[in-house]
Formats: structure tokens, C-alpha cells, sequence
């Protein structure tokens, strides 16, 4: 079999692989207890407040959390989670992980049929919800057409219990000496995340994956990406997508702090206020701020003094002298000035952001993965990154492309200890994916001299001329 094989990105930082998410939560608690994990705020007759939790107490309300689900007998049970990117959604994942169950985390756009669909899919005995979702919650309860048993509300909204009991409940267990959730045994080899492909509902698959799969992949982006204790991250990217529940637990296990988003209209806005220095992003974001960046030059007419900066930068960098923080200081100023690093992921990124935040001093990167790969297959870090390219394989993953034709162009292949066991309950599509331990992505890509990947396209969207030559769509988005 021809295969071009991949290099692994170089292990730059230290990094821990942890067993289960209890281990690595009591780890990270230990070391940095008093650091703030989330901070949160609250609005209140126009008063805004802002609530810091650190790492312990956050690791307390996971106890707490898991604590009541075991003594409701929700041992081994599959609890599915809808709703925005919250506190409270993350603690119901930690807890859920902690030792409780099998988390189903779903999409909070989906309409109510592919809802019910998806929990009816999953088995799901238990659903969290927000307050976003109580419309569609009520109308499952009362359509009956799924298993789920109890409904558990992140907000009070009346007539529901909500994870404030659940916590509360917690606290008294563990206070009575209730150790249940706190010694339980985790197999981190189990299904214990049902995580959905983008689709609809006939076309979505649901993807087990097991504790392991998804701390590996942590460990080996903690070992190449330079996120650092102290660092405030946004956490712009929905929970629900293993980029952003994956994302979130690299930075709890990095000890950086996380803030949430107000919307994409406030995300300047939200940049200023906690003075972010990191995030996970997709394209439309990295290109939304670059572009919001260079009309403010232009309004303030210092295209001229841009461009005369960026000359003297470049030229200072060839001699290893880095000044373009200090000299593009009022172009970050806007962004909060911390901003640092900023990983995109999901598609394809226009180079000129991606060149223009790198111009600016500020490091933005991307990396290729899917949520088969828990999710990421290959980066970019600080050492290794090269314009249009999705860098090298992640530390740890066999990463190759398999039967290039002339031009070097091939299928992307992967094997390593981030891969998903299949899809649930669909032994045809396992089959069609998973080949020899071989995980078949669908997606098409070269490797230049150096191995750095770049993405052609899909397979199957592969054109074929009448004189044989293959034309990639997406190629042609990005001309168009």
C-alpha cells in the first residue's frame, strides 16, 4: 500500500495524561485551588457583577453534582445536556464523566424533531436543560415518544428541579459522608461520550468515544500548544461540538481561566472586558476581528504607518528581534491587548487573517480534525506552522496519506489513541470508517516537502474532467 506518512508535531511543553476526568479534575484542583476557573457574569436590573470561581470550588460543585446523580440511581445512565455554553453545562459534564454516566451532549440548535430524535437515539434517561430549551422540553414531556425519565433545569424556571437542588442535595451527602461518586471505579475505556456528527436527523451519527480517546488528544495539545496557567480563554465555540467541550478541557487542565461570550457582535467588546490572551475558534471569527482591526486603521487613516511597521518588523525578525507587540501596541489595544493565541479549526481559514493577526504579533494557527479524532488530528503550533497548511500530525497520531495519485494528493488516514471505538449502532458506517484500525476521514490532501498537510477537499466532491484531471469545490470557494 503506498502511504506517505505524516510527522508528528515536536513535544514542546509539559504535559500530564490522565486517567478519567476525576483524576485530572482533583489534579488540577490540587494545583492550582485558589487560581479563578470560570468567570462568570450576572445581570440584574441593569446591574452587571461579575462571580470568579476558582478550581477547587469548581471541582466542590462537580462533587456535588455527581454526588446527587449517583444517590438518584442514575449510575451507568445515559444524561444528555442541551443548552448554551454556560458554567452550569460544564459542570453537568464534569460530574456526568466524574464517574456517573455516559454524557450525550447535543446541539442547542436543533428543532424539536431531530431533538427527540437524537435522545431517542441515544437511550437517553435523563436530560439537562436550560432555560433557552423549555418550550421544547415541555412538549417532549408531554409527547412521551423517548425514555428520558427525569428533566433537570440549569436555571429556575419553576416546575423543574434544577442543578442548584442537585448541587444542594450533593453537599449534604457528602457532608453526611456519603464517598459514593468519589470512589466509584471509571473504565476510561468505556463509551462513556455519544457525541453527534453534523447532519440531519438520517444523516447525523452518533460517535462513542472513551475517556481515554479524548484526555490523550488533551495531553498531546497540552504538550505542543503554549496555553499557560494564568492565560483567560473565551469559550466562544459551542460545548456541544467536541472542538469546544475538547477545547474547554485543555484549558481547565492548562489552569487557564475561561470567560463566556455575550454573542458575536459583543466578542470585541468581550475581548476588552476580561482581557483574553487565548481561544479556539472557527474562521469567521479570526476573519470578523482581522477584518474589524484593518477598518479602523483605514478610518484612522495609518494604512501608510502599517505598512511601514510591518517592513520594520519583518526585517527585525529575520535577526530573531521580536518588536511587534510593542509597535502594533495601539492596533491590539482594541482586542484587550493580551490577545496572544488564537487556534481556528472547522474550515478553511483565509490566509490574509491568518498572515495578518501572525503580522501583528499575535499567533493564530490552525489544525484539522473531526469529532471521530476527539478531535484533532494535525496543528500548527509556534514552532511548526507554515501559511495555508494544517501542519503536522498531533503528538502520538499516525497520521498518513494513503494511495496520493501524481500529484501527491490522497485520502487522509489515522490511527492513534484518539480514535473513536465507531458510530452507535450503526455497524454499516463503522465499517465504511474504520478500515484495519485505520480511521478513513474522506478528506483529501498533499503533504509538501517539509510534511506539512494542506487540505484539498472531500473525496467524494471530487471532480473528474473528460482529460482526467481532478478538480477540488472547495479550491474553487476560494477563489470565488
Amino acid at each position: 500500500m503506498n502511504q506517505i506518512k505524516i510527522p508528528e508535531l515536536k513535544r514542546c511543553y509539559d504535559s500530564v495524561l490522565h486517567k478519567d476526568y476525576r483524576e485530572m479534575l482533583n489534579y488540577v484542583a490540587d494545583k492550582y485551588k485558589d487560581r479563578t476557573a470560570f468567570i462568570i457574569k450576572h445581570k440584574d436590573k441593569g446591574e452587571v457583577s461579575y462571580e470568579n470561581i476558582s478550581f477547587g470550588a469548581f471541582r466542590d460543585d462537580v462533587h456535588a453534582v455527581g454526588s446527587a446523580m449517583m444517590k438518584k440511581g442514575w449510575h451507568g445512565k445515559k444524561i444528555a445536556v442541551v443548552g448554551a455554553n454556560s458554567y452550569n453545562w460544564m459542570v453537568t459534564f464534569f460530574a456526568t464523566l466524574g464517574g456517573v454516566g455516559t454524557t450525550v451532549p447535543l446541539d442547542r440548535g436543533l428543532p424539536y424533531e431531530e431533538l427527540e430524535s437524537s435522545l431517542a437515539r441515544s437511550y437517553a434517561d435523563v436530560l439537562v436543560f436550560d432555560k433557552g430549551h423549555k418550550d421544547l422540553v415541555a412538549q417532549l414531556k408531554a409527547e412521551g415518544k423517548t425514555l428520558v425519565k427525569e428533566y433537570i433545569c440549569m436555571n429556575d424556571i419553576g416546575g423543574y428541579e434544577t442543578l442548584d437542588d442537585l448541587r444542594e442535595q450533593g453537599r449534604v451527602a457528602l457532608a453526611e459522608g456519603y464517598d459514593e461518586f468519589l470512589t466509584v471505579p471509571i473504565d476510561e475505556h468505556a463509551i462513556t461520550i455519544l457525541l453527534f456528527t453534523s447532519g440531519t436527523t438520517s444523516m447525523s451519527k452518533a460517535v462513542m468515544l472513551s475517556q481515554y480517546n479524548i484526555l490523550a488528544n488533551v495531553e498531546a495539545m497540552q504538550a505542543t500548544e503554549d496555553f499557560r496557567p494564568g492565560d483567560v480563554n473565551m469559550a466562544f465555540l459551542p460545548y456541544h461540538h467536541t472542538f469546544g467541550s475538547v477545547g474547554q478541557t485543555v484549558m481547565t487542565a492548562c489552569g487557564v481561566t475561561t470567560a463566556y461570550c455575550d454573542g458575536l457582535k459583543y466578542l470585541q467588546k468581550n475581548l476588552v472586558e476580561y482581557k483574553v490572551s487565548v481561544f479556539f475558534c472557527v474562521p469567521l471569527l479570526i476573519e470578523s476581528i482581522y477584518k474589524k482591526v484593518m477598518q479602523t486603521v483605514k478610518k484612522q487613516g495609518k494604512e501608510k504607518t502599517l505598512a511601514t511597521g510591518l517592513k520594520i518588523s519583518k526585517f527585525l525578525l529575520k535577526f530573531g528581534i521580536d518588536i511587534r507587540r510593542k509597535l502594533f501596541k495601539d492596533i491590539l489595544e482594541p482586542l484587550g491587548g493580551e490577545l496572544r493565541l488564537v487556534i481556528s479549526g472547522a474550515a478553511a481559514i483565509d490566509p490574509e487573517a491568518l498572515q495578518g493577526f501572525n503580522d501583528l504579533g499575535i499567533l493564530a494557527v490552525q489544525g484539522f480534525g473531526m469529532t471521530e479524532a476527539s478531535p484533532v488530528l494535525c496543528a500548527e503550533n509556534l514552532f511548526e506552522h507554515k501559511l495555508g497548511s494544517c501542519g503536522h500530525a498531533m503528538a502520538g497520531v499516525d497520521l498518513r496519506i494513503d494511495n496520493p495519485d501524481e500529484n501527491g494528493v490522497g485520502e487522509l488516514i489515522a490511527k492513534g489513541p484518539n480514535i473513536m471505538a465507531g458510530y452507535y449502532e450503526n455497524d454499516e458506517e463503522t465499517g465504511k470508517t474504520l478500515v484495519d484500525g485505520w480511521l478513513h476521514t474522506g478528506d483529501l490532501a498533499y503533504a509538501d516537502k517539509d510534511g506539512y498537510v494542506f487540505i484539498c477537499g472531500r473525496k467524494k466532491n471530487v471532480i473528474v474532467l473528460k482529460n482526467g484531471k481532478n478538480v477540488y469545490p472547495e479550491e474553487i470557494e476560494v477563489l470565488i
